[in-house]
């Protein structure tokens, strides 16, 4: 599973790689401001299979890192999930520790496309605020600024897709700000901290209404294991730290079950999943200081 091969882990970011999922059924289009960005839309006659070759950028190593709005997209095929109930309640308070802070700003921003889903306008420009919040203590506020209004501004004119856009731009944005004052770790963990609260709702929802397909979602073994190798890359500090450890402890528990095809993952293994992730977002959102 964590294979030795390894894998780039700084400047361009790669990201979710589309050819696992043959039964995914929705339509994509190149973001032309983000790097590597493909961000998928609803449409009335999707494609029956999309795969990595459709897309003009390549991914690196193969593999693809999801933006938040993939994976909630993808949700959308499931069903008419409950996005209410994924919601968590109240405000975040900003950690000392700077790691903690950007696992936290992107598990926010992943649960602003929670409240976007859910078409919450005051859960969404509460959130907006929050990313701002959390993007000045790592240094990366000018990055979003106008991001945030415009997510304001969306949310009050209930355009969906675009508060959506917005927040896939506040993602690039801040890891771009990142990568540019040389904070590659952070920026990983801001990805990291994204796509730990987009598994956790996917489990959730897959979880009420269990099927193969939704089980399939799940099969993400080389996603699961370039984040393995990007806590390996990182320095001797982060890699020490007490959550960014228990992290990629919590990835190699998960690594084995999304090694499995669709056809092999049980409802069992999704609510392992859902329990690991929660746990560890419960730590990201509350741990100590």
């Amino acid at each position: 599973m964590f294979h030795d091969k390894p894998l780039h882990c700084e400047g361009n970011f790669p990201r979710f790689s589309m050819k696992n999922f043959p039964l995914l059924r929705f339509q994509a289009f190149v973001l032309a401001a983000a790097l590597l960005a493909i961000i998928p839309l609803r449409a009335d006659n999707p494609p029956k299979k999309i795969a990595l070759s459709d897309f003009p950028a390549a991914a690196v190593d193969d593999v693809v890192v999801p933006v938040p709005s993939e994976i909630f997209a993808v949700l959308d095929k499931l069903g008419n999930p409950n996005w209410k109930g994924q919601l968590r309640d109240g405000k975040v308070q900003t950690p000392e520790d700077r790691a903690r802070t950007a696992l936290l700003l992107g598990n926010v921003i992943a649960e602003g496309f929670v409240a976007v889903e859910a078409e919450d306008a005051e859960r969404v420009k509460d959130i907006g605020r929050q990313v701002l919040t959390l993007a000045n203590a790592i240094n990366v506020r000018k990055a979003v600024i106008t991001r945030c209004k415009s997510i304001t501004d969306k949310a009050d004119a209930r355009d969906w897709k675009g508060v959506r856009s917005e927040f896939d731009g506040a993602l690039q944005d801040v890891r771009a700000a990142m990568d540019e004052l040389n904070d590659h770790d952070l920026s990983q963990l801001v990805s990291l901290g994204g796509w730990l609260r987009g598994t956790e709702v996917l489990t959730s929802i897959v979880q009420n209404g269990f099927s193969k397909d939704g089980a399939e979602l799940l099969h993400q073994p080389e996603l699961v294991n370039y984040f393995d190798r990007c806590i390996g890359s990182m320095s001797s500090r982060l890699r020490k730290n007490p959550l960014v450890s228990h992290i990629r402890d919590v990835l190699r528990k998960i690594g084995p079950i999304v090694g499995e095809s669709g056809d092999s993952i049980t409802a069992e293994n999704v609510k392992m999943i859902h329990d690991l992730t929660r746990e560890v977002n419960e730590q990201v959102i509350g741990g100590g200081n």
